[in-house]
């Protein structure tokens, strides 16, 4: 099934809707409507938000579900707050350090990656790199 696209092929910007057919009776409707907010995740942050939903909020079993660390889900779930506008930005950790758990949860996005063949183990040492440099380390 083609997803409804959200954003510009050309700059990125999110897309309005200026029409809308009828089927039956082929009545066109004109205008201009944002888009929901839903319309607008991509296919990862809206397959955590059915099984956040199907798991009734339980972070243990969206991790269960999606095999994927807790540090994992509950960077997801911060990352999906922020896509729907529910939040401004990530959380951020007061103190810094490389095994912080939201460095943690970095490595372990890292890793599966290159689990599942995502990434080459030049592009996750790069990836380690960027960790490290956001933390202040030289």
């Amino acid at each position: 099934m083609k997803r409804l696209p959200s954003r510009c092929p050309s700059c990125g910007e999110l897309l309005k809707i200026t029409e809308l057919t009828c089927e039956k009776c082929k009545t066109i409707v004109k205008g201009t409507y944002p888009l929901n907010k839903f319309l607008t995740l991509d296919p990862q942050e809206e397959e955590f938000l059915l099984v956040f939903l199907l798991s009734k909020g339980n972070l243990k079993e969206v991790q269960e579900r999606l095999d994927i660390s807790y540090p994992t889900a509950k960077n997801r779930l911060e990352e999906l707050l922020v896509s729907l506008g529910l939040t401004e930005t990530k959380k951020e950790d007061k103190v810094e350090g490389f095994f912080e758990e939201d460095n943690i949860s970095k490595i372990e996005e890292i890793l599966e990656k290159i689990e599942k063949g995502e990434i080459t183990g030049e592009e996750a040492i790069e990836k380690m790199k960027e960790v490290k440099n956001e933390r202040g380390d030289d």
